[in-house]
């Protein structure tokens, strides 16, 4: 169940922590409800992005497979309230 996405985030050569703050940027100005795929060859975003998404609201939808590229693609869907993180800790609530 991961639709045609909203828009791609292209995470290629990015680890962890920079991975998710360009995300958190990119997916701002997005409306709830819509569905992004991120690129990446970050090894750990089978389990960071699925954790992210718990901390935040977001859904995690899963891998997608994606035979047009050797890089991993993720989905994602965008809840109506997400619980903001600290500028530069997107790993942290703002309220910690």
């Amino acid at each position: 169940m991961t639709d045609t996405p909203d828009l791609t985030v292209d995470g290629t050569g990015l680890l962890c922590v920079q991975l998710l703050l360009r995300l958190r940027a990119t997916i701002a100005h997005l409306p709830a409800g819509a569905v992004v795929h991120i690129r990446t060859t970050d090894p750990a975003a089978p389990l960071d992005l699925p954790a992210w998404c718990h901390l935040t609201g977001h859904d995690y939808l899963g891998p997608v497979p994606h035979p047009a590229t050797d890089h991993e693609v993720y989905a994602l869907r965008l809840t109506s309230a997400p619980v903001p993180t600290r500028p530069g800790r997107p790993w942290h609530p703002a309220t910690d």
